[in-house]
């Protein structure tokens, strides 16, 4: 029996294995760079990549690649073989400093929003000495970075790592401000990853989530998740098979991966790993997205990760756990377990209640996407609207400091909310609220919005921004201060903050019509739709603070609102079209032969003088909403056919035209089927998916 003790991290060029393959002197130096973002020297290059190359063969790798994360929101890769000729019939396995520092895949077929032409194909991949390198399916990995020739970002995890710069400098001024001696600070994430399973054979007779990843057609099954049995409950054999195999192959790449169990929609599932640092955690899920994937197919089943495969049951969302510590292991977001610390605490709370507020837009445009629209707001993830949850002890603490009136804690202790005496908050002295979009959680911020397939670069590097803009803001106000009067300055600061943005707090229950009212009349923002929050990325306010904190150029902002509003109107109309074909070859065969059926059983026994009325009323259920669907059907050949290539055109007319029309024909769709045969049916319907696949 294999101890995972013994293997975890075995696949991860980790500092471990770097202390056995370099040099000490070596050792030193990337250790430096990889915990302090000390830049790599040139002269350590060769010997860093040889002594990667020896481990990485090893591990029976014959190639390498650098591993990047386009604007795509998947990972690329381009493998190139270790072995270079040394005569007319022998190699030697080489691999030199500059290969493993820069490579030049073709960048011309990557989205690039306009940042360069098509013919214009030169780009680099730069290694990110901060992520370990990896060895997978005998290769081995090496975490880069995406540019263009001259230096545009091109990818999702150039912004992340600036982010992480910025909010380093913002908060290392402002703690030290407040009398805490930092050097650094450090950026932890853990997302939570919800997924489907299904059956293969059943996936491969739906054209629709073959293309698109989610049901286009599909009435409901005749049990879905209104028994509340499916969570918690206990794990087939074949999953929890696929799990172990997923555990294992994780485990070996070094991702914390820790809990497993059913959600609550049939077919659901969740894994959620150990929180670790940011730039970490965001290479780990892409790799964890990636081997769910692979693994399904080992046991005959298929990953959904979809935000909305299935109509009428809850999707699935990744739960985005932020928090950032500094350089003696202290949680920023830490209460505290004295009152003292409370101040440093309450100052950064503040900024995050400030920062989220002012920058609505950017949040909720970070978790915004075609698939993600079909799950906010349906009453099994967060509202659209983007609010702060923080708990009944937290809220009255904040009130009697807004006020300054005394606060008196659950313990009847009174305590004056001045500059000599802050109260011991508890960490968790409240329930969770899971109808919020960023929660706290007693020691970290639950970001919940974003969609099970999106990679967690962007959200987290608009977090990173918006927090590392308000810290700065906060520290520029303080520094100004005597030192004598820093604590009282913080408070009145803490106090205005909260005064200001207030509004952006809220603790009932964010799927009511109620809150949306009370949202609207606060002032907050509703974007309902992908297409409505991304035009927001290049507002003027937000193309301001992401050159302030050196994280995107006008240019890459623009590039990325492009990218992602075409994306959008491109999965839409590919869902479109995919609409159209299952109707055309499929479907409405399908229709016409139990049509043909039904006549001619009608007329068999009205030749016999047998009554047909039973046979007459089936076919009146099926023939008015068929009649519809025709003319529906001809409207939506004709939408796809229009030529829309302006992206924020694009992505109105896939919002406002296209996806109204497909929910129309959808509901007629669903009414026949309700009303057909299941053999007459051409394709395994919602029963047979969500209960039929472990069988």
């Amino acid at each position: 029996m294999k101890i995972v003790d013994d293997y975890f991290g075995c696949n991860v060029f980790s500092l471990d294995t770097m202390q056995k393959y370099l040099p000490h002197s070596t050792y030193k130096i990337m250790k430096d760079v990889m915990e302090n973002g000390k830049e790599l020297p040139k002269e350590i290059a060769d010997i860093v990549a040889n002594a990667m190359k020896d481990w990485a063969i090893e591990k029976g790798a014959t190639h390498f690649t650098h591993w990047f994360q386009p604007m795509t929101g998947i990972t690329a890769e381009k493998h190139d073989a270790f072995i270079n000729p040394s005569g007319p019939n022998s190699v030697i396995s080489e691999f030199r400093g500059k290969e493993l520092i820069k490579g030049e895949p073709d960048a011309s077929s990557f989205p690039s929003g306009g940042l360069r032409a098509t013919f214009e194909a030169r780009g680099y991949t730069a290694w990110d000495p901060t992520s370990f390198a990896f060895v997978k399916d005998k290769t081995l990995y090496i975490p880069t970075l995406f540019c263009s020739f001259d230096g545009s970002s091109l990818d999702k995890k150039t912004g992340l790592l600036r982010s992480i710069d910025a909010l380093n400098a913002a908060a290392v001024r402002l703690l030290n401000i407040l009398g805490y001696n930092t050097k650094k600070i450090n950026v932890t994430v853990g997302p939570e990853q919800e997924y489907f399973l299904i059956d293969e054979k059943m996936y491969k007779q739906r054209l629709d989530l073959m293309v698109t990843g989610r049901t286009l057609f599909g009435c409901p099954p005749v049990k879905g998740q209104e028994l509340d049995d499916h969570y918690f409950g206990n794990i087939n054999e074949r999953v929890k098979a696929f799990m172990e195999e997923v555990n294992e192959e994780l485990w070996e790449l070094g991702v914390y991966a820790k809990t497993e169990h059913k959600e609550v929609a049939p077919c659901q599932f969740e894994l959620a790993p150990v929180y670790s640092s940011l730039n970490l955690s965001c290479d780990q899920n892409q790799l964890t997205m990636e081997v769910l994937k692979k693994v399904a197919k080992h046991h005959g089943l298929v990953c959904l990760l979809h935000e909305k495969p299935f109509d009428g049951v809850n999707g699935s969302g990744k739960h985005d756990n932020w928090s950032f510590s500094d350089d003696k292991g202290h949680n920023i977001l830490e209460p505290g377990d004295s009152p003292e610390d409370n101040i440093r605490f309450l100052t950064v709370l503040a900024a995050i209640i400030k920062g989220v507020d002012e920058y609505q837009d950017l949040l909720r445009l970070s978790v915004a996407s075609a698939g993600n629209d079909h799950r906010l707001g349906a009453d099994e993830a967060p509202p659209a609207i983007i609010s702060i949850y923080l708990g009944e002890e937290l809220t009255a603490i904040l009130e009697a400091i807004e006020s300054g009136s005394e606060y008196i804690d659950h313990f009847n202790t009174k305590l004056e909310l001045g500059v000599s005496s802050l109260p011991l908050i508890a960490k968790d002295t409240t329930d969770r609220n899971r109808t919020s979009p960023f929660a706290f959680t007693g020691n970290k911020f639950e970001f919940r919005m974003l969609g099970s397939e999106d990679n967690i670069s962007c959200p987290n590097t608009i977090l990173n921004t918006i927090v590392a803009e308000e810290l700065t803001q906060f520290a520029t106000e303080l520094e100004c201060c005597e030192s004598s009067n820093i604590t009282e300055a913080t408070i009145q600061l803490i106090r205005r903050t909260l005064k200001e943005h207030k509004r952006i707090l809220y603790s009932g229950n964010g799927y009511s019509e109620e809150w949306r009212q009370e949202a609207l009349s606060r002032g907050l923002l509703e974007f309902k739709t992908a297409a409505d929050a991304l035009v927001h990325y290049t507002d003027p306010k937000n193309l301001e603070l992401f050159k302030r904190h050196n994280i995107y150029s006008a240019s890459e902002l623009h590039a990325r609102e492009n990218i992602l509003l075409m994306n959008y109107y491109q999965v839409i109309h590919i869902e479109s079209k995919t609409m159209v074909y299952m109707l055309r070859k499929q479907i409405l065969p399908a229709v016409f032969a139990y049509q043909a059926q039904l006549a001619d059983i009608m007329q068999s026994k009205q030749a016999v003088g047998v009554s047909v009325a039973m046979e007459q009323k089936m076919m009146q259920k099926i023939n008015p909403p068929l009649e519809t669907l025709d003319t529906l059907l001809e409207q939506l050949e004709e939408i796809n056919a229009k030529d829309v290539n302006e992206a924020k055109a694009a992505s109105t007319f896939a919002a406002t035209e296209i996806l109204p029309l497909m929910e129309t024909i959808r509901q007629l769709t669903d009414t026949i089927e309700s009303n057909m045969p299941k053999k007459a049916w051409p394709m395994p319907d919602y029963n047979d998916i969500l209960f039929q696949s472990f069988d």
